[in-house]
């Protein structure tokens, strides 16, 4: 009996044991090396300097990535100065007498001129001035190191890595604040293609029932002044289909009371697509040159919308029973979408409006989410607009807007 008690333990020490063993293997393999965990805070450290990089080259942003780039160098002291070679942060904050900070300026300035400088300061130490180059060659400011060290080739080229790091990163903040500048002035466009035959229209069918039918144009008039109030917020890029389409029903209900039965509408939406996200004011160059392009030379037309949901996809479609279009000239850029008579210059500036809308859809989501126009002589125009139902990083500005809201 005691054999086999003996026999038992050391089965469970030898289990014991190759599970020590086999602990400690995968613990060596999760556990990373110093080499490993180096690369690592490295890394992390150079993405909290981008973060507040990416805000451009202004003093706050500056004061929050001086420590980041100052432990990504390794030396005693960093500063950074604009393209005026003006100070905008240091780190750190204290330990800079004149002399120091008077040499951090003059190699500032000198290293304006697109080239590092190196300044000795005192005996036991030296100021590195290396110039944040753009692409183009543009100088964007300068990052200044002060160091006991002596400015050997190891030093020179760490400090002008972190540099161009930095650099990349202020043209990617110039390149995000180009973008949003962009989506803002293709806003700022497609409000000025709103037609003034629309408004002047408009204007014209309420005063027509100020007599006739009071209560009518009061009705009209409160849905103009929300129509226009929407389509000249100071929003963002983006909203909700809901409030597009809210929108629409304004100017819908607008071209109804000045077209009567001549004008026929079908709009079919469903529910679930309501929340999707789309460029702001995508929608109304769609809707409105379905209507004025489905009546050219006919008197009389019908427009449908539908939003469907697809999947991961939300698809909407604005479609006209007009006189349709040349595909060929479509392509070409040179189709009259607004053939109602008005001025040459206005019925190109719905192919403006469209080229806007499909510029910021493929933008926004995608080349997989431009426009898709279907259209033939005789036989009307279809144009598709495919959206994501959720995207990162996209999201509708500004809240709700319904009718009687600021």
């Amino acid at each position: 009996m005691s054999g086999q008690l003996a026999l038992i333990l050391t089965a469970a020490l030898i289990v014991v044991a190759v599970a020590a063993v086999a602990l400690a293997v995968r613990t060596r393999r999760v556990v990373a090396t110093p080499t490993e965990r180096a690369v690592h805070t490295a890394l992390h450290t150079a993405s909290l300097a981008a973060r507040a990089l990416r805000q451009g080259l202004t003093p706050s942003a500056a004061g929050t990535a001086a420590p980041f780039l100052r432990g990504l160098t390794g030396t005693d002291g960093l500063a950074l100065f604009d393209g005026d070679g003006h100070l905008l942060a240091r780190d750190p904050d204290d330990g800079w007498d004149a002399p120091v900070l008077d040499a951090c300026h003059r190699a500032a300035l000198a290293a304006l001129a697109d080239r590092r400088r190196v300044m000795d300061h005192a005996p036991t130490s030296a100021v590195v001035a290396q110039p944040l180059l753009a692409d183009a060659g543009d100088v964007l400011g300068v990052l200044v190191v002060v160091t006991t060290r002596s400015p050997g080739p190891g030093l020179l080229g760490a400090v002008g890595e972190v540099a161009r790091y930095a650099a990349s990163q202020l043209e990617l903040a110039e390149l995000d604040a180009s973008r949003a500048r962009l989506d803002r002035a293709e806003v700022l466009a497609l409000r000025a293609q709103i037609s003034p035959h629309f408004i002047y229209n408009a204007l014209t069918t309420i005063a027509s029932f100020v007599r006739t039918d009071p209560d009518r144009a009061r009705e009209l008039v409160l849905e103009f002044a929300d129509f226009t109030r929407y389509s000249f917020r100071a929003a963002g890029q983006y909203t909700t289909l809901a409030d597009e389409l809210r929108n629409i029903d304004r100017y819908l209900t607008l071209e109804r009371a000045r077209f009567g039965d001549a004008l026929t509408v079908r709009v079919q939406v469903a529910p679930e697509v309501l929340t999707v996200v789309v460029p702001f004011l995508a929608l109304q160059p769609l809707v409105e040159n379905a209507v004025r392009h489905g009546f050219a030379g006919r008197g009389r037309g019908s427009v449908e919308l539908v939003a469907r949901d697809e999947g991961s996809d939300c698809v909407i479609t604005v479609e006209d029973d007009g006189v349709g279009m040349d595909p060929d000239a479509l392509r070409a850029g040179q189709a009259d979408f607004l053939a109602d008579g008005g001025a040459t210059g206005e019925r190109g500036s719905a192919h403006v409006g469209l080229t806007n809308v499909d510029h910021r859809l493929r933008a926004a989501f995608g080349n997989d989410y431009g426009l898709v126009v279907e259209t033939a002589i005789g036989a009307g125009t279809k144009v598709i607009m495919r959206v994501p139902k959720f995207r990162s990083g996209v999201r509708a500005d500004g809240g709700a807007f319904g009718v009687g809201k600021q």
